[in-house]
């Protein structure tokens, strides 16, 4: 029953989920799918499947799969700026990139202060047209999803790219692994995934919080909520400002005081998820080898 999909931990749940809506399997046969950014220009859905190297396209006007791009230089995190450009986190290239609408492809970050990133993971795009993004190893870890190097830059960190001098700035140098972000709807605040668990036994599986100040800068950085089920990944937020978040056993949905309110239950890991369709009440999860889908009575952040 559609029932068994959700888990309804707070009455304040009951409002997000409609429990006669079931989870929809809409593609499988990933490695590792992550990275789901729907265009609403075109009505598809472009996610990675990062160790396949490729990028995959779902339609959502007649439910045909093809493949957008590959090799894709192990892309991970992708969104869209406020031009409708696609923006990537390329392991392959440990860069961040921009899809032109003719299809070329621009490199927005490879260096900071002269080395090379790690392997950007996720990223976010402002209202100002900054570029916010993670950069942890895990694409340089090993050749499983990237290719094995060296880190230069002495961490894993947060960066942004100003709209104007295209400059790239450190913004948070406190994290183990930094992975998942986004800002809440009024962009007061970035919330930043630390998943560092898995590289240090009893490392962060949390979120924190920071307020984001008008020149760019963060400050805080407090625990918004720690993953009761394995560790957070990638997330968005919806237009009350509740977070929609990938853990081991599905979607948890924290509300805006960091309650964990419920969890749409899935078979595999979620890794990310974004929302989509005309009117941005569709999340679309990436788990682990499957794309999934779920109608939700709620919305989804406008971006584009």
């Amino acid at each position: 029953m559609a029932e068994t999909d959700f888990e309804i931990l707070d009455e304040r749940f009951r409002s997000c989920v409609r429990t006669s809506a079931r989870v929809d399997t809409l593609h499988q046969g990933m490695r590792w799918a992550e990275g789901p950014v729907y265009v609403p220009a075109g009505r598809y859905l472009l996610w990675n499947d990062i160790p396949n190297n490729r990028t995959m396209r779902w339609d959502e006007t007649d439910g045909r799969v093809s493949v957008f791009r590959e090799p894709s230089n192990f892309a991970n995190g992708n969104t869209l700026d406020r031009l409708g450009r696609l923006v990537s986190c390329e392991h392959g290239s440990r860069s961040v990139t921009r899809t032109e609408h003719d299809g070329s492809i621009t490199t927005l970050a490879a260096h900071v202060n002269g080395k090379r990133l790690n392997s950007p993971n996720d990223v976010v795009v402002k209202s100002d047209g900054s570029i916010w993004f993670t950069d942890p190893a895990y694409g340089i870890d090993s050749d499983y999803e990237g290719h094995r190097g060296e880190s230069e830059t002495g961490g894993c960190h947060v960066y942004r790219l100003d709209p104007n001098s295209g400059d790239c700035a450190r913004v948070a140098d406190d994290f183990v692994r930094p992975n998942g972000l986004a800002f809440s709807p009024d962009e007061s605040k970035l919330y930043i995934v630390d998943s560092g668990v898995t590289h240090q036994p009893d490392g962060p599986r949390h979120i924190r919080v920071f307020d984001v100040s008008a020149r760019g800068t963060l400050s805080g950085g407090a625990v918004f909520a720690t993953c009761s089920a394995g560790l957070f990944d990638g997330f968005r937020v919806d237009e009350q400002g509740r977070l929609w978040c990938g853990a081991n056993d599905g979607v948890h949905c924290l509300a805006p005081d960091g309650t964990l309110l419920g969890k749409v239950k899935t078979a595999e890991r979620v890794a990310n998820v974004v929302f989509g369709g005309p009117k941005r009440n569709r999340l679309f999860m990436c788990a682990t080898s499957s794309l999934l889908a779920v109608l939700l009575p709620v919305n989804g952040v406008k971006t584009v």
